[in-house]
């Protein structure tokens, strides 16, 4: 793909797609009257226009699913795997970055793509995958919600499931409202489980030295410990987020200028870099407050046990037993928060990949 000069003054540009070759396209062809329109000067305060699908696109990465992962690494070999975290973020961000910037300079989302280039039958074969990728990853995350909603108001499992599935088709619903609506609430509860385990964390207090040897001394002492490592790593595999951060880049009017593009590729990978450090701060919080709690000198032999086998259930009731009450609570807030916002991304990415096949 390549940027070329125009008569107009407009950047054109021209794709290749197996036999097929456009030219004299324009470099954006949406014109939705719905998108956010970015001012057309190069300037710092246009940051704040981008701000958002980084929030969306980080939730995947401090969902019910990586809660439980992180646990029972900290439980299991307390501060040794932190920089499997460490790696796994850096890739992440490079790879969000690249989905983001597909969708700014093409014009297009990822699922349109498969669509354009592929034959029937790979695009199909894609399609497959994709959504049992979703589907995959939204069991723990419903399961997970559930089991917040049964930690702070005692409703059963079977009811939290059908109360998290209405639950994030009416939040869905913020979408005829505008985008900027639901990524406002996908930054609230983002924030809210970032402040729920820090607190966690300044009242376990992991020994600082032995948080950062783990983040950056890579080791995998310890029987099992490649098994649970390989463990953190899938946790942090999202493929629907590469359809849904093409896509949500796109809700943006930016100017139709190669400095608009450059502008909007570089806004939207600090704004990634902001989201997802935020999660990995997240992340990094579970693991240590884990190994600071199960490694602690004060643990009864139950709750020792409970270490052994760490669940989001049973964290819950470790963390009331070893900090009290109300870290119980925190954790149970954090995890409706994540297992809620979770399955609201991945619904949302759903409805992209639904595309391929359109």
């Amino acid at each position: 793909m390549a940027a070329t000069g125009s008569t107009s003054g407009q950047p054109q540009f021209i794709a290749s797609t197996g036999n097929r070759s456009f030219s004299n396209a324009p470099l954006i062809e949406n014109t939705d009257a719905d998108r956010i329109a970015v001012p057309d000067r190069t300037s710092w305060k246009n940051l704040f226009a981008y701000m958002g699908p980084g929030f969306l696109v980080s939730i995947a990465y401090i969902d019910p699913g990586n809660f439980e992962t992180d646990l029972q690494a900290g439980a299991q070999y307390k501060y040794g795997l932190l920089w499997i975290i460490l790696v796994a973020s850096c890739a992440a961000l490079i790879i969000q970055s690249l989905a983001a910037n597909l969708g700014v300079v093409t014009g297009k989302h990822l699922a349109e793509h498969c669509r354009n280039e592929y034959n029937k039958v790979p695009n199909f074969i894609l399609w497959v995958l994709a959504e049992v990728a979703i589907v995959a990853c939204d069991i723990p995350e419903v399961i997970g919600t559930a089991f917040a909603l049964n930690m702070l108001f005692s409703i059963p499992l079977w009811c939290g499931v059908l109360l998290t599935g209405l639950s994030t088709l009416v939040l869905l619903a913020l979408q005829q409202y505008g985008v900027r609506k639901l990524e406002f609430l996908i930054a609230f509860l983002v924030l809210t489980i970032a402040a729920c385990f820090f607190a966690e964390l300044g009242y376990a207090k992991p020994a600082a030295t032995e948080v950062l040897n783990g983040l950056f001394v890579p080791n995998l002492k310890g029987n099992g410990a490649t098994g649970l490592a390989i463990s953190l790593l899938g946790a942090m595999v999202m493929p629907h987020n590469l359809f849904l951060h093409s896509a949500l880049v796109l809700s943006r009017k930016i100017p139709q200028s190669v400095q608009g593009i450059k502008e909007a590729c570089r806004f939207y990978l600090i704004e990634s870099a902001f989201a997802l450090t935020v999660a990995f701060l997240i992340n990094i919080s579970i693991i240590s407050v884990s190994g600071a709690v199960c490694n602690s000198s004060h643990l009864s032999a139950e709750d020792q046990n409970s270490c052994g086998n760490l669940d989001l259930n049973k964290a819950s009731f470790l963390l009331e037993n070893v900090l009290g009450s109300w870290s119980s609570k925190l954790f149970a807030i954090a995890l409706l928060a994540s297992g809620q916002s979770s399955t609201i991304t991945g619904t949302y990415a759903g409805q992209y990949v639904m595309q391929m096949t359109s």
